[in-house]
């Protein structure tokens, strides 16, 4: 298994709820190979870490659970930091494709059940150095 990142700049994301501020400690993957990996494999992930997919611009994007061990939970975020649309509990090695919906230019995967624990929705917001005014 690989480690998430260290709690570097990089590896700080807030999300902005109505119940306050929730810091998670996030690996970033922005190229095909990497994203292509995401989380599949790994056995576990820390209530407070995620995996942050950069595409670079925005785009409709789907994803999958194959080879994927954990539910997570999908948080799809526009370029200006706004959560778009979130898909709660995605269920291990599940082949349905999960879709974004709307174009997206991030996807935050982090542990199934964690969006709704800390009251995340449609409308919050994402701060990270890569995303809207931290770009």
């Amino acid at each position: 298994m690989l480690p998430l990142a260290a709690c570097s700049d990089e590896g700080r994301l807030v999300l902005n709820t109505a119940t306050g501020a929730h810091t998670f400690n996030v690996e970033v993957v922005d190229t095909p190979e990497t994203r292509a990996r995401g989380l599949m494999f790994r056995e576990e992930l820390a209530d407070d870490a995620g995996m942050l997919f950069d595409f670079e611009t925005e785009n409709t994007v789907s994803f999958w659970m194959m080879n994927t061990l954990i539910p997570l939970d999908m948080i799809f975020i526009g370029a200006d930091g706004v959560v778009k649309t979130i898909h709660v509990n995605a269920r291990p090695q599940d082949p349905t494709s999960i879709p974004s919906r709307v174009p997206v230019r991030f996807v935050l995967e982090i542990p199934g059940g964690r969006s709704r624990e800390i009251g995340l929705e449609p409308g919050d917001t994402v701060e990270h150095p890569r995303i809207g005014a931290g770009q």
